[in-house]
């Protein structure tokens, strides 16, 4: 795969409306709202719009009574409304699109959005909502910040920086997703800056949400939010993200990479960034959101715990800049096969748990192959017979006993017998008898005892798995 080329700033609007010509075949067009919104005529009808949370805008006519709602299959409710505004009316509409995604000969990624009347529209990849005066092709895409730049005026990046494109000039307001918790007295210090090439303009926030810094733009280059480098650190909105990577073949070992990050970069752009650092992973879409404090320390554990499973580094400092989001806060190393694991981060120094998951490492495809521990028992039987030990087999026996797997007539009746591949043939029997419970916990202790031979027995799950991965 081609390295992303390290440019600060976008320059391909143009080349991206030519591609889009030639995705599929045809024209794509994300989003068809003519029959649905209303233009808004003249700058009249445009100063009554207000905006509140994540969705704050109603096409509208000059004539108030005219009004139309946009249409329910393609509207959403924010139910988080609270804002820097406490007069502000709490519901409003906006209509979500999925942008066309094209890439240039450099490998970098484009969003293009067509739009076809006004209104008010997210973007489901980015978070990016914009307010559109009238019909438009708006292509945009995240771009590097210019750190020497910010640092001269002693700001630091609170987001991502977005370049911005629209020839028709029918963008009359941006949201820009921020993470600062605004209930707790977050975001006073938040502002926008507006780059373009080696020049930065700072742009007070028209208002603040829940969830964005509204801008009134006229220019088109980049822009992201920015804070001042002093301001003092608060809790912030977050999210644990997961990526697994499997087993190879003839290996058990698998790694589950977690990281910690504001909740408002771009997830796309973080798994491309890891595609290009690490290699194929399979992403975990389990909730993720939570609070975390920036220049924190936070641990994270697992259940099962044990020595089997490795966790580096033991704990983490939680680090909100940018451009750090495709880094790896912890690893988790499985030595062997583990269809389910809980995770949960906890802040070191109040000893809470700040987020807690049940994670399922195999798809539900994986595990409708998978046999269960009876049924994989007598897979193995004729080799687990041949093939044990007689030291391993008495500390088998051993642990059975202990944990009433085995009772003490089955005990005797086995030492009774001078042949170890008897004693071996009769333990595995006794176990099936007894259920799944019995043979999953003989397994688990086939594990512990000899990861050698459990590895070797059971080798065609780890095969199973990785095939259907990646398949």
């Amino acid at each position: 795969m081609k390295r992303r080329q390290k440019h600060p700033y976008f320059d391909a609007g143009d080349a991206l409306l030519k591609k889009k010509k030639k995705l599929n075949g045809q024209t794509a067009v994300p989003i068809n709202t003519q029959s649905n919104s209303q233009t808004v005529n003249g700058k009249e009808s445009l100063e009554e719009i207000k905006h509140t949370g994540a969705i704050t805008y109603n096409a509208m006519v000059q004539n108030k009574d005219q009004r139309q709602s946009l249409s329910t299959t393609q509207r959403r409710t924010d139910l988080t409304q609270a804002t820097c505004s406490p007069d502000m009316k709490p519901k409003r509409s906006f209509e979500e699109f999925t942008p066309i995604i094209a890439a240039d000969d450099s490998d970098d990624e484009s969003y293009l959005f067509q739009c076809s009347s006004a209104g008010l529209y997210q973007c489901s990849v980015t978070g990016l909502l914009f307010v559109m005066k009238g019909e438009g092709d708006v292509v945009y895409r995240t771009a590097l910040w210019n750190r020497k730049l910010l640092d001269k005026h002693h700001k630091k990046p609170a987001g991502p920086l977005f370049d911005i494109k629209c020839q028709q000039q029918s963008v009359s307001q941006l949201h820009l997703p921020h993470c600062e918790l605004i209930s707790t007295g977050g975001g006073q210090s938040l502002k926008v800056a507006h780059v373009n090439d080696e020049t930065i303009e700072f742009i007070l926030p028209h208002q603040i949400t829940e969830s964005h810094v509204v801008i009134n733009i006229t220019g088109f280059s980049g822009y992201g939010i920015i804070k001042d480098e002093d301001s003092p650190p608060g809790p912030v909105q977050a999210m644990v993200l997961l990526f697994y990577k499997p087993p190879e073949e003839l290996n058990l070992r698998s790694f589950l990479n977690v990281l910690l990050l504001p909740r408002n970069i771009v997830i796309h752009d973080v798994k491309n960034k890891r595609r290009e650092l690490v290699g194929e992973e399979m992403y975990i879409d389990v909730p993720s959101k939570c609070i975390l404090y920036p220049k924190q320390v936070y641990t994270l554990s697992t259940v099962p715990d044990d020595d089997l499973i490795n966790i580096q580094p033991y704990e983490a400092e939680f680090d909100e800049e940018y451009p750090n989001y495709s880094i790896t806060t912890f690893q988790v190393i499985l030595k062997t096969i583990i269809t389910d694991i809980k995770l949960s981060v906890t802040h070191q120094s109040s000893s809470s748990c700040v987020w807690e998951r049940e994670v399922c490492l195999l798809p539900n495809r994986v595990r409708s192959m998978i046999s269960s521990p009876n049924k994989r028992l007598l897979n193995v039987r004729s080799s687990f017979i041949d093939r044990i030990s007689g030291p391993v087999l008495s500390s088998l026996m051993d642990k059975l006993q202990e944990k009433g797997v085995m009772v003490d007539g089955d005990r005797e009746e086995a030492d009774a017998m001078q042949s170890r591949s008897d004693r071996a043939r009769f333990v595995i029997d006794t176990v099936r008898r007894k259920g799944e419970a019995a043979s999953s916990q003989m397994i688990e202790f086939l594990r512990e005892l000899d990861a050698f031979l459990h590895r070797n027995l059971f080798f065609d799950l780890t095969h199973l798995a990785n095939f259907v991965m990646f398949a």
